[in-house]
């Protein structure tokens, strides 16, 4: 179970919505928080905020 301050690893390379970029799997995250709505999770990963669904990370 996830809460907020955790950190965790993307399981599968995502594609991100609006461009050409793509988030590796493998790549962790800074501490995250929890969020009402569409995705789950909000954190920082490779130096931008995405949102996540926790489905594709686990914790680190």
């Amino acid at each position: 179970m996830l809460v907020d301050g955790d950190c965790v690893i993307l399981i599968k390379d995502l594609k991100l919505g609006g461009g050409n970029q793509v988030l590796k799997g493998g790549t962790k995250s800074k501490p995250i928080r929890l969020v009402e709505g569409d995705h789950e999770i909000t954190c920082k990963m490779d130096g931008m905020t995405v949102g996540l669904k926790a489905c594709f990370v686990k914790k680190a």
